[in-house]
């Protein structure tokens, strides 16, 4: 509510249970200026459909790179000579 006051124009909601997210996009749409929320924090591909069930409008996923393995790669460029 107080970012939405402030005349925030993008707002990330870090951690929010579903619950809160449901709440957020209500205060959101009844704002006269409505902000981009963007969901994130504990959001994995399990739970992904359920978090864009609240309406929000971006959701991060973090889940996705967090743990994967490296890849050592590089490339050599040769000069025509």
């Amino acid at each position: 509510q107080e970012a939405l006051e402030a005349g925030a124009t993008s707002i990330l909601l870090d951690n929010f249970s579903l619950d809160l997210l449901h709440e957020a996009v209500r205060l959101n749409n009844s704002a006269v200026k409505k902000a981009i929320l963007e969901a994130s924090g504990g959001i994995t591909l399990n739970n992904v459909h359920e978090v864009a069930k609240t309406g929000v409008d971006r959701i991060s996923i973090g889940a996705i790179t967090k743990d994967i393995n490296a890849i050592d790669l590089s490339m050599q460029i040769i000069p025509n000579t």
